[in-house]
Parts: C-alpha cells; structure tokens; sequence
C-alpha cells in the first residue's frame, strides 16, 4: 500500500511512542464518564494504589476508578489490539487487503455459543466458554473445507471461512428467532453488538491466556508473515515449512479473536482498518507492523469506549460505532489507493 511512512526521526521515537499511546489512552479513558474524576486525580489515585500510600480520593472515587473504570479500559485494550493483530496476521497470510480477524468464521462461530449460552443456561457468564469454543470449531471446520482438495490455498480457506459465517450466521438468526422476545433475546442482539459495559477482573483473567498465547506466537513469528506474504515457492526456497506455519500464524490468530470476542460480544473493522492505518504509518513490515497494530488497535478501542459512554443518555454499542467511523475511512482508503489494494 501507498502510504506515508514514518519520518527517520520519528522512527527513533517510534517504540516509546507506540507504547505510551495505549497507556494515555487508558489514563484519558480513567477521567471521562458520567462521574467526574479529572486527569490529574487519577494519575495520583493510581499512583497511591500502586504505591501503597495514602489514596488522595474518597471510596466512590476509588471504587468508579479502580473497579469500574480500569478493568473496562484494561479489557478494551486487549481486545482491540487482539483483534488488530489477528487481522494484521490475516492480511499478511493471505496477502489480501480485504481480510479480516473474522475471515475464519470464528466471529459468527463465537456469536452462536454466545447465544447458545443465553438460550441454554439463560446466562451471561455461560457465554466465554462456550463462545470460545464455538469460535474454534468455526476455524477448524474451515480449515477443513478449505482441504478438501487435500491442500490449504488460500482462495479455499476464505471460502470455507464464508461458508461456516454464513452456517453460523443462520444458526444465530435461528436462536434469536425461538428465542423468548422480553428476556433471552434483548440479552443475544446486546451481545452481538459489542460491549464492555459487564468488563471486571474476573473477564479479564479469563480472556489473558488465549489471547496471550495468540498474540505472542503471533509476535514470535511475525517475520515468518513476511516470508509467506512472498508466496509458498519462495518461502520453500528460503528453508520456511509453509503447511506448519501457517497452521501456527492461524491458530494463534484464531485464538486472540476468540479469546477477544468471547468477552466482548462481535466488534467488527478494527481487525480491517487498524491494519491498514499500521501500513500507512510504518509500511508493510510485519515485524514493525504487528507491534504498531497492536498499539493502535488497543487505543482505539478505549477511545471509541469512551465515546459510547458520553455520547448519548444511555450506552451506545461499540460494533455501531466503530462501523461508523471504520466505513467511512475505507471509503478514504479506497479513494487513496485508487482499489489497487497495498
């Protein structure tokens, strides 16, 4: 993709930067809300929990900020920047613009055990396990499909990923449609949307280890993406086994989107566009640009949070609004790039 890259200078800058700009995003995201806590008292609230010195607030400063606030901002990082990651990994596999984290299907995969779970158990927290689970058993039957040739190309592995969405997606239509309309289904289409108004302790700790896992194989290998965005024939010639690591580039990124999804409900476009904002940024490098999606894909999300909490009386789901500020910058895209993809 054309684009404008970093500037040397700021290159030399650019890891602290793309560090601190998730962690300011989550000290902004601190101070806004309905209750008001400005800037500099949650840095010294912080400051003092940490520290174990005197906390220079009351107890429902300390309670909206340390329990509500922080595991809210905490988990919309890491779901943002899973999500960003997996898509980054996703475009370089594939070597397609156009892919996204849920190409797999483990999106809709993850949306039906959700819902199974609400319809079953009639339960909120019945619905990580099975969503989690749900969203593998979307990419391996994926995979599946797309061997059916006994081979992975990529064409195959996009059509078994549209082939298992859409069996999802009926599946989904179908529990929402026998589901009961005043208490199961208002639960199911909230979940489908987005949201992270039930985050706490407890979510993040379950989310941690798949999308730890996905993420840092992920990062382990990014420059192996690299090599496989070149095509099999050359990445066979430079000593690369392409069947073994792309299994691997998939399944981590699969379990980063699950883990990711599972917590938060079905957030579309930041495993879309964030990518590309990476490209524009820092180039097509995947070992540069999977860290920088990263960055960018967590400090979105904890602003577009922020947004759906002020914007309106009553909170506004985060798939809305990040598929209103991410179609209209692809449109930017595609005016940019003229359709010519990178």
């Amino acid at each position: 993709m054309n684009g404008f890259v970093l500037s040397d200078k700021l290159n030399v800058y650019g890891v602290p930067l793309f560090l601190a700009l998730p962690l300011g995003c989550i000290c902004l995201s601190l101070a806004v809300g309905r209750y008001p806590v400005s800037l500099p008292e949650v840095i010294g609230l912080l400051s003092a929990k940490i520290t174990g010195t005197a906390i220079p607030a009351s107890e429902i400063q300390m309670g909206v900020i340390w329990d509500i606030r922080l595991p809210r901002a905490l988990l919309g990082a890491m779901v943002g920047g899973a999500l960003a990651v997996s898509g980054a990994a996703f475009q370089g596999l594939f070597k397609n613009p156009l892919v996204s984290s849920g190409i797999l299907g483990v999106s809709a995969g993850a949306g039906f055990g959700a819902t199974l779970a609400i319809l079953l158990f009639n339960s909120i927290s019945a619905t990580y396990p099975l969503a989690l689970g749900f969203g593998m058993l979307a990419v391996i039957s994926s995979v599946l499909i797309g061997r059916v040739y006994n081979t992975t190309p990529h064409i195959m592995l996009v059509l078994g990923g549209v082939i298992v969405g859409s069996v999802f997606s009926a599946l989904i239509s179908l529990a929402k449609y026998v589901a009961d309309p005043y208490e199961q289904l208002p639960a199911i289409v909230f979940w489908l949307m987005g949201s992270l108004a039930n985050a706490g302790y407890q979510k993040i700790w379950a989310a941690a280890p798949p999308i730890a896992i996905g993420l840092i194989g992920l990062f382990g290998i990014r420059w192996r993406i690299n090599v496989l965005s070149m095509g099999d024939k050359e990445a066979h010639s430079l000593g690369i086994d392409t069947r073994l690591t792309k299994g691997i580039v998939i399944t981590c990124a699969t379990l980063a989107t699950a883990g990711a999804v599972g917590v938060s409900g079905v957030i579309g476009w930041i495993g879309l566009v964030i990518p590309h904002i990476g490209r524009m940024l820092v180039g097509n490098d995947n070992r540069v640009l999977i860290p920088v999606s990263f960055s960018l894909g967590a400090s979105f999300l904890v602003l577009v949070d922020c947004l759906g909490r002020i914007l309106t009386g009553s909170e506004i789901p985060l798939g809305i609004l990040t598929a209103l500020i991410g179609g209209p910058f692809f449109v930017y895209l595609l005016k940019k790039t003229k359709g010519g993809g990178w």
